[in-house]
């Protein structure tokens, strides 16, 4: 597991990250700073974790590189709380402001969604370096981004979304998922909203950049995610056409569980990983 792994995260220790990221830096990419973990379960343990995530960013503001931070709500404490939660996230977003980085509040699975979009919502009040992951998978999501339009254009990051949820509140097969992130795409861009496409589905992508062509949006208006050796072709085939293209790079001790509660909640990643080993992806 732990060779497989290695192509997916970037070490266990925040040095190694760093090096990860410079090294993307250098091939023209932009990076995304994850420290693995999710679901802690004492209010010391989540306390703890803003602060690594703390000394981290002032660690990744030294290199000057075009790199933020991304956090699950559950990693700083949601499970035992909105508010413990919340004052992590405003710890963190008052300290990466000063250091001009930004922070995005990662969505799980739909037994978090209202409590993180309130947290979004309250934490985009009062900072401008905020932002939002958004489930093409769920029923809601549209009704969701036309609520957050009271915000005024915000900065989404738009996936599919990993987790398995139940039918009666998600899409389930493949292609209405993919119908269901291009229509919350065509509300986002209509909300003029900052959008971060995050897939390594490329006929996908194909419908996102019409949209774009569409509405003549240049390229400060997007950004492709995608992560850590996942399909690089498609890294350089964007990257060649002009479209920025940021890698998440996650790191930590905490990979092996986090590797297995990844396969737990969606069985089918590890076909992807085994084929992405293989070179078949």
């Amino acid at each position: 597991m732990r060779r497989i792994a290695s192509r997916y995260i970037a070490g266990e220790t925040l040095p190694e990250a760093l090096d990860k990221i410079q090294a993307l830096a250098r091939r023209g990419h932009t990076s995304i700073l994850d420290i693995l973990g999710e679901d802690v379960t004492t209010p010391e343990g989540a306390r703890g974790v803003a602060d690594e995530y703390l000394a981290a960013a002032e660690q990744l503001a030294q290199t000057k590189l075009d790199c933020y931070v991304s956090i699950k709500p559950t990693h700083v404490g949601l499970r035992l709380g909105e508010a413990l939660a919340l004052e992590g996230y405003r710890r963190l977003a008052k300290h990466l402001a000063k250091l001009d980085l930004f922070l995005r509040v990662e969505m799980e699975d739909h037994t978090t969604t209202d409590a993180t979009l309130r947290m979004f919502e309250a934490l985009a009040r009062d900072f401008e370096n905020v932002g939002i992951v958004l489930q093409s998978r769920l029923f809601r999501t549209p009704d969701d981004i036309r609520r957050l339009q009271a915000l005024g254009p915000i900065n989404v990051r738009l996936v599919k979304g990993i987790y398995l949820e139940p039918p009666a509140i998600a899409h389930v097969d493949p292609e209405p998922i993919r119908q269901a992130y291009l229509e919350c795409s065509r509300l986002l861009l209509d909300q003029g909203a900052f959008l971060s496409y995050a897939t390594h589905d490329a006929s996908m992508a194909e419908g996102v950049l019409a949209q774009l062509r569409e509405r003549q949006l240049s390229s400060e208006r997007y950004e492709f995610q995608v992560l850590l050796g996942v399909q690089e072709h498609l890294w350089d085939k964007w990257k060649q056409a002009g479209h920025p293209v940021r890698v998440y790079v996650p790191f930590g001790p905490e990979w092996r569980p986090y590797s297995l509660r990844r396969l737990k909640k969606n069985p089918e990643i590890l076909g992807h990983v085994m084929r992405a080993s293989l070179g078949l992806s």
